[in-house]
């Protein structure tokens, strides 16, 4: 089993992903954050059929980061309920691996 995971979290905003990738990044709570900017999101929200822009985030880190790095996202993000979700890496490259290790806390 790996140790590592990819964290899936939207925000409304390029700035506001930015902001929290950079936090990520700078306090080690990741390695690396890929930026998609421009999804469409059709959600459920208040019994009512939502549809946004989107911007997702793709976050890679070690899974026992998870909670700190869930607590640092709802600090900066704008949402009630941001989407935070974590996805275990089953495999990966060694060297790659090893990079996230060495850069995270």
């Amino acid at each position: 089993m790996s140790d590592y995971s990819v964290i899936l979290c939207t925000t409304n905003s390029i700035e506001n992903a930015k902001e929290i990738a950079n936090s990520l990044v700078k306090e080690k709570l990741c390695a690396c954050v890929n930026i998609i900017p421009s999804i469409t999101s059709i959600y459920n929200w208040g019994n009512k059929i939502e549809e946004d822009n989107e911007i997702l985030m793709i976050i890679k880190t070690k899974k026992d980061l998870f909670e700190k790095l869930e607590t640092r996202i709802k600090e900066l993000h704008p949402y009630e309920i941001p989407e935070i979700i974590s996805l275990d890496i089953k495999k990966g490259s060694i060297k790659y691996l090893d990079w996230i290790s060495e850069n995270t806390i």
